[in-house]
């Protein structure tokens, strides 16, 4: 640590979870770090809010990549227990497909591998030579590729990491990869869907990201007791006990340059003088609504021309009766066509024809979400982003999904509701200033892939840098994290 960090000012603008990363980061390399987050609250998109007994997560719900999360704790001196009791989840979550038929994910690998033989002989040697090539991606992934800043092509002009990219099979589609394994369409359902949310269809998405798979099926779901907020609530708590500066409803509105870099944050009742910059927020409102037009990364059109991640339809629900046992803690109906949905996001956008969904129920693996006898109940429906979004719509897609729950579980969700909450379009731009209203972040398409993202160093300011999930490594909770990470890091190595 350089005895001189301690006079150089660092302000962070957004405090999801790469903002709160790179803010304990650089604290604790000895900065005066300072968060200025534009709502009420910390959590970007992670979020929770509570209301008559019950508790929602507004956004993530899904705990995977466990060492991620290990790993981060470990380097400010702490364990994931110091924070909170994380469990395995065993189903991992259900599958309902038409005519009443379903598929329980079981924790145990072995299972895994007895259930598809048991539905496509001679599928399970086929799923172990898939597991092990996913595990390759994702050790490979994890270690040459997530870390590297994305500054320029000649971070990757390197034998091994060259050697390893084709290995990642970087340049075929995991559609591709699966479909000449796997015959049965629940399978292929099974093992295509992680990449329903990374922003392309699986004809499109390459076949690297299969260590999702990995991710998904051998290193498992979990969930932290108390609900996902927990997780902020610990980045919060080592941000603090470094002395990062975390200042709420601080929207910062512009800034003041001088010589080619930022000198002063604006707000609406504040201004910051900071050294350095990390536009830890959507990057494309940073970019385009916060600075001059002259000092903006990308112009109008470059920003148009790319390819986003879904938004979602969301439903915070607070229910008077317990729902059946057949309903998991988490639920994937899709009992209509994976491929039309998919379309009807990324090809020829529009509110779907037959969607599928989410339904997660986490008080059914936690009593601490949900009055005695309820469950909180969250719905989500993956949409095209920017389109136009109206409480008609949105109630229109809310009965639809009612009635599927109702025809799949024997449940009439609509007659136990005593809490509802809808999110969508509107409201990711209005709370967290969302690029065309995208839940995720920027599609992980191949044109989209590591140098190729929206670069995290501007080449207008020199000391600005952009955190989160629409530069690298990608959307997510666990590369968010990184991203906050790897910011934190080019800014050390330019002081030091």
């Amino acid at each position: 640590m350089s005895g001189n960090n301690a006079n150089i000012n660092i302000g962070v603008v957004g405090s999801g979870f790469a903002g709160l990363a790179a803010a304990s980061k650089l604290a604790q390399l000895g900065y005066n770090v300072t968060i200025l987050e534009k709502n009420s609250t910390i959590g970007g998109r992670a979020r929770k809010f509570k209301v008559d007994g019950f508790q929602f997560d507004m956004g993530p719900s899904w705990y995977w990549m466990p060492e991620v999360f290990e790993n981060y704790y470990a380097q400010f001196g702490y364990k994931v227990s110091d924070f909170y009791e994380l469990k395995r989840l065993d189903p991992s979550y259900k599958i309902f497909f038409k005519d009443n038929q379903h598929l329980n994910i079981p924790a145990s690998i072995d299972e895994l591998y007895q259930m598809f033989e048991d539905i496509e002989k001679g599928s399970s040697i086929k799923l172990k030579k898939f597991l092990k090539d996913a595990q390759y991606k994702y050790e490979v992934g994890m270690s040459e590729f997530v870390w590297k800043p994305s500054h320029s092509i000649f971070e990757f002009v390197d034998f091994r990491v060259v050697k390893s990219a084709f290995g990642l099979q970087m340049f075929s589609s995991i559609a591709k990869v699966v479909r000449s394994s796997f015959k049965n369409e629940k399978l292929r359902a099974l093992l295509e869907f992680p990449v329903l949310f990374l922003g392309a269809t699986p004809e499109d998405t390459p076949a690297l990201y299969s260590l999702m798979n990995y991710a998904d099926l051998s290193l498992g779901t979990w969930y932290p007791l108390g609900g996902m907020h927990k997780i902020v609530e610990a980045f919060e708590k080592i941000a603090l006990g470094l002395g990062v500066n975390i200042l709420c409803n601080e929207e910062v509105t512009s800034v003041d340059s001088a010589d080619g870099q930022i000198t002063k944050l604006i707000t609406e009742q504040n201004e910051y003088h900071f050294d350095h910059v990390i536009a830890a927020c959507d990057y494309n409102h940073f970019d385009q609504k916060i600075l001059d037009k002259n000092q903006a990364q990308y112009s109008i059109d470059y920003w148009d021309k790319r390819v986003m991640a879904p938004s979602s339809l969301l439903f915070y629900l607070g229910v008077d009766k317990k729902l059946p046992d057949t309903v998991h803690h988490h639920n994937l109906f899709f009992d209509e066509s994976f491929d039309l949905h998919a379309i009807e996001i990324y090809k020829d956008p529009q509110w779907p024809t037959k969607p599928l969904f989410y339904l997660c129920a986490s008080s059914k693996s936690d009593d601490s979400v949900a009055p005695a006898g309820m469950e909180n109940v969250f719905l989500l429906m993956p949409l095209a982003p920017d389109l136009e979004d109206s409480n008609d719509k949105r109630e229109e897609y809310f009965d639809l999904m009612c009635d599927r729950i109702q025809k799949r579980v024997g449940f009439n969700l609509k007659d136990h509701i005593v809490f509802k909450r809808s999110f969508a379009m509107n409201d990711f731009q209005k709370e967290y200033n969302s690029f065309k209203g995208n839940a995720y972040g920027l599609a992980n398409t191949l044109l989209q892939t590591a140098f190729l993202k929206p670069k995290m160093k501007s080449k207008k300011l020199k000391n600005l840098l952009y955190a989160g999930q629409l530069t690298t490594p990608g959307p997510g909770v666990p590369p968010s994290i990184i991203s906050g990470l790897v910011a934190a890091s080019e800014i050390h190595k330019y002081y030091n």
